[in-house]
């Protein structure tokens, strides 16, 4: 069972949504506007479902200003069905996008996705042996030292972490931890990479693995 907050100013579709997942067990409140989204629904909140054309401040909008606050998945449900919504949709923080008129079967379906996701996804912290990211603060300690990488160094290493054991190539890590905005492209990657690897090898680790003709992985 998780908490899910609605928020859109079409009464019949808070309903409707409100009546599908609360029959999959879920605890769902509803709003009309962003206004009414307050302290005790941001701890609440499990889950945002959030409509991107509403009176006063609009989706877009509220998503940009809760997406440091809230840690939860943001899904937005919009007729702004152009490939530079969606973009910006994911550009201000959503996790996910669906567009009306949708099919309430397939809403049910994203958002236990979305909750299973969250249910593997550590929150504050995530231990690699000696290495321990705070996810929170965005920063790496080895045993007891600080590693001082920069906020696309940390990205990088936070992302493979994530995944250990897996390899990615130099794309997918640029997209990843620079999105589809980034004002450079995958071979930076490769850069980052060689000063990461410095720093950590003074602290006698070296995580990051070179897997040839593929790219890179998190060493388990």
């Amino acid at each position: 069972m998780a908490h899910v907050l609605v928020i859109d100013d079409d009464a019949d579709l808070r309903r409707m949504i409100a009546e599908a997942l609360v029959r999959d067990g879920h605890q769902v409140e509803a709003a009309a506007d962003a206004h009414e989204f307050d302290e005790r629904l941001r701890k609440w909140a499990d889950c945002i479902l959030l409509d991107v054309m509403m009176p006063g401040e609009d989706g877009f909008a509220f998503c940009r200003r809760i997406r440091a606050l809230v840690d939860c998945p943001i899904l937005f449900l919009t007729a702004r069905a152009e490939e530079s919504d969606v973009l910006t949709g994911l550009g201000v923080g959503a996790d996910d996008y669906l567009c009306k008129p949708f099919r309430i079967a397939e809403l049910r379906a994203r958002v236990n996705a979305h909750l299973r996701r969250e249910e593997r996804r550590p929150h504050s912290r995530l231990v690699c042996g000696e290495i321990v990211f705070d996810l929170l603060e965005r920063r790496v300690l080895c045993g007891e030292r600080p590693i001082g990488l920069s906020r696309g160094e940390y990205a990088i290493c936070e992302f493979l972490a994530l995944h250990p054991g897996q390899a990615f190539t130099k794309e997918q890590i640029y997209e990843a931890a620079f999105g589809f905005d980034g004002q450079a492209d995958s071979t930076v990657v490769t850069e980052h990479v060689r000063s990461i690897r410095a720093k950590f090898r003074e602290a006698g680790h070296n995580p990051i693995e070179t897997i040839w003709g593929v790219g890179y992985r998190w060493v388990r």
